[in-house]
């Protein structure tokens, strides 16, 4: 399984507010799917279906105490959805990092295989914050390889941000 996401969050907490889409091979047959998650409060919440190569918008904002958890599928309406939700009890949603993220999600026995998915582009990303709004690169930010699970080699890894500092592609390097 491969999720690609959008969310606020998660850097320097253990709260994330996040959507996106993501792909799920079984008995050889690719399965896409779009999704939100308020972690911990809540696992994924699979909304509709996808295809592979729809253009997708994702994005995960806030205004008055809501969090507006929002993907658009421009190629196929069944994937299209928005979700407002609050952060959960007793917990605190900082609101400190915006993260765009290819991964493969783990649960109890531990990670999923990666699967091949060549790679993720991302276009035309920005940041509305307390500190003004801009491209990726008006913040500070930092790429992270993601790795196996004994973080011995790359399972992905981004790309440098374009010239406009505002979009990167993730490429999978393996699927353990």
């Amino acid at each position: 399984m491969a999720v690609f996401w959008v969310g606020l969050d998660g850097w320097t907490n253990d709260v994330v507010e996040q959507d996106g889409t993501l792909a799920q091979c079984y008995l050889g047959t690719a399965y896409y799917y779009t999704w939100w998650e308020m972690y911990p409060t809540n696992d994924i919440e699979v909304v509709g279906t996808n295809s592979a190569g729809d253009a997708i918008t994702s994005s995960v904002s806030y205004a008055s105490g809501t969090f507006t958890l929002a993907v658009t599928d421009a190629t196929h309406s069944a994937g299209t959805f928005s979700e407002s939700e609050t952060c959960g009890a007793g917990l605190t949603c900082k609101r400190s990092s915006a993260e765009w993220i290819a991964e493969a999600p783990g649960n109890i026995r531990g990670e999923y295989p990666l699967p091949d998915f060549v790679s993720w582009g991302l276009t035309n990303a920005t940041v509305t914050g307390v500190s003004g709004t801009g491209a990726i690169s008006t913040f500070s930010n930092i790429a992270i390889d993601m790795l196996d699970s004994s973080e011995s080699y790359n399972l992905a890894a981004p790309g440098a941000l374009n010239g406009s500092g505002n979009a990167f592609t993730d490429t999978w390097d393996d699927s353990y």
